[in-house]
């Protein structure tokens, strides 16, 4: 039997990179899933592409710093669905590339509105429709950079930090309503933020990628993929005492 068999999904941030590689492996593991982002093209064409396969997607654009918008299509989505049982809380930006004293009130809001409020609101308006269910699974998308110091970028730093804290405390909350909650914490891994990054300060992307790679004791990036099975494993029923932690998949990075 697929792993997610039966399980009803939503990924935000869905359309590409980690968050499109989640809604793939979800899918072929038995879920329904939904994506919400904001790249309508990338979105429609993964849902219309798995659909096509058999597998049950559907697509909605969703601003996640828009309670309104993520309360309705969260409804919307349990009520097609029949109910919801995970929900993954991927979508984020890294923000500027810049040191602390350099980053403007703008850029710092922007990154905490889509990396902590678009977890609040997924969190807050996912959780009458899992203890609806009688209990379920919220992965939040946290980062190395919620472990541990990489250098200028305080925002998202900050941001990674809050999300951590953020999956603890609500796993403290729900435990007794079987709903668990955990974080995960990814190094590089080779997708568009990643490669926006690397061009923001590098003018060598090639260059910039291989150092990349070369700070993790593995030798390279991970892929998308290396993060989805990860995801797989938390919202199935094989991590089912499994709450309040972090999963860190970061080639040995923060092992030193």
């Amino acid at each position: 039997m697929p792993r997610l068999a039966n399980k009803r999904a939503i990924v935000t941030g869905g359309a590409v990179g980690i968050g499109r590689a989640c809604v793939q492996r979800m899918a072929e593991e038995g879920a329904k899933v939904a994506v919400f982002d904001v790249l309508d093209t990338d979105g429609r064409e993964l849902a219309d592409r798995l659909s096509a396969l058999g597998h049950t997607v559907l697509y909605r654009h969703v601003n996640v710093t828009d309670e309104t918008a993520v309360q309705h299509a969260i409804n919307d989505v349990a009520a097609t669905f029949g109910g919801l049982d995970v929900m993954v809380n991927n979508a984020g930006i890294s923000g500027s590339p810049t040191p602390t004293d350099q980053v403007s009130e703008a850029d710092w809001d922007h990154v905490q509105a889509v990396n902590v409020k678009g977890v609040f609101f997924g969190t807050k308006h996912a959780i009458p429709h899992l203890r609806a269910a009688g209990g379920g699974s919220i992965i939040n998308l946290s980062s190395i950079a919620g472990l541990i110091g990489v250098g200028n970028l305080a925002p998202y730093h900050a941001s990674k930090g809050a999300v951590r804290l953020m999956s603890k405390n609500d796993a403290i909350t729900y435990a007794a309503e079987r709903i668990r909650v955990n974080s995960v914490h990814p190094a590089y891994i080779w997708t568009p933020m990643v490669e926006n990054h690397l061009r923001a300060t590098s003018d060598d992307l090639d260059a910039a990628k291989a150092a990349a790679g070369a700070v993790h004791p593995v030798g390279h990036m991970g892929e998308p993929d290396d993060i989805a099975w990860g995801v797989v494993y938390l919202a199935s029923d094989e991590s089912k005492f499994v709450t309040g932690t972090e999963l860190v998949i970061d080639g040995g990075y923060t092992a030193r």
